[in-house]
């Protein structure tokens, strides 16, 4: 089995060497380098320079639009893909299937979908969406089936309870198909999940709540004759020793003040996430006891939405957790760091190669010719 590795694009108010907040309908704070192209074209070249096979970015009032970021920097990469996050509420099935094809086709078949429903309802009325949560993902289980008949070159014609097309036919079908990662933890969420989803994703919790997500969703998919794999997103910290990853951490946390973990966490708690809930209940808004299992910390979740812990530790304990959840059946691996750019190179020439040799990663990027660094080495080594 080889896992695949995905980065991840700071669009959600930049990037620097502190924890960017935001997310789940709080605010990003403050950043030292901003989600412009040029960075994000750094970040994005980085992560493809170092083996890694997209870049997720993510969606919401709180940061840049995913399509329009990531399509610009299609432009300024060479291979990397990019795992597109969007939600269904606010665009229509039959646009967002024709702009997967337009992207698809145009980036040289580039294009992953994250199919995020939305958790946050004051969130969503910004957008002008009133359905509650139950009713987004019934409306995302017609979205869904919609986009995967178009695609597949159908003539639809579908009446539901929230969306209908008629006679809708697809002239820019994907080449070729782009996959669909889907997340959530509640009870609608599996349930969708089952029915559509290619990858499920899992926020980084300890490995047995993580092999009892994987079961849930395992029987769901089975229930529809469907099997379905499954990937995690977490952040890293790794370094030589596992002392320097530490005192990363440390530090990182050390630059959050109480008082913004106090307004952050209030915020977080009106969330109606499953999911950001399940994050919230590792760290309980503490600042002790932050290593909820060896070299999983929690410390990211006091300040941002999502996505709340990361691997901390040398590149071998690190590698060594990744083997862990693939061993529970985790295929693909949606990371990041602080900074973004210098964190791709960490775990790029620190984890990987590790993972390479113990075969459960395969480099597939080109090989480069490499030339002598002394010009006329050839030559002299040619009279010898």
């Amino acid at each position: 089995m080889s896992l695949k590795f995905h980065w991840f694009l700071p669009t959600n108010g930049g990037d620097g060497r502190h924890v960017v907040g935001g997310g789940h309908g709080v605010s990003a704070g403050g950043s030292g380098r901003p989600a412009d192209v040029a960075y994000l074209t750094q970040v994005a070249r980085a992560a493809e320079d170092n083996g890694f096979e997209a870049a997720l970015t993510p969606t919401g009032a709180w940061c840049e639009d995913a399509w329009l970021s990531t399509a610009m920097l299609s432009q300024t990469t060479d291979r990397l893909k990019f795992l597109v996050a969007f939600r269904p509420g606010v665009i229509s099935p039959f646009l967002a299937a024709q702009m997967a094809g337009t992207f698809q086709n145009m980036s040289g078949g580039r294009l992953l979908l994250n199919v995020v429903t939305g958790g946050e309802s004051h969130e969503q009325r910004m957008y002008g969406d009133f359905l509650d949560k139950d009713a987004r993902y019934r409306r995302c289980d017609e979205f869904l089936e919609i986009v995967r008949r178009l695609w597949a070159g159908e003539t639809v014609d579908f009446r539901g309870d929230h969306l209908s097309v008629e006679a809708a036919t697809l002239s820019q079908i994907p080449d070729p198909i782009p996959e669909v990662y889907f997340g959530g933890s509640s009870p609608a969420a599996g349930i969708v999940a089952a029915k559509h989803a290619d990858v499920y994703l899992t926020w980084g919790e300890p490995p047995e709540a993580v092999a009892a997500k994987i079961a849930w969703i395992r029987e769901l998919a089975a229930v529809q004759g469907r099997t379905i794999r499954f990937g995690i997103r977490m952040h890293t910290i790794t370094r030589d020793t596992a002392e320097e990853a530490w005192a990363e951490a440390d530090r990182l946390l050390a630059g959050i003040l109480p008082e913004t973990i106090a307004k952050v966490q209030a915020g977080l708690r009106l969330s109606e996430s499953e999911g950001q809930r399940r994050m919230l209940n590792l760290h309980g808004g503490k600042t002790s006891d932050l290593e909820i299992y060896p070299n999983v910390w929690a410390g990211v979740g006091l300040v941002r939405g999502g996505a709340g812990t990361a691997l901390v530790g040398s590149h071998e304990q690190v590698a060594d957790r990744i083997a862990e959840y693939a061993a529970l059946g985790i295929e693909e691996f949606v990371l990041s760091a602080y900074p973004h750019l210098e964190g791709a190179y960490w775990f790029g020439e620190g984890v990987l190669p590790i993972l390479a040799e113990r075969g459960l990663w395969k480099d597939e990027r080109p090989r480069r010719r490499s030339s002598p660094t002394v010009p006329f080495a050839a030559v002299g080594r040619a009279v010898r």
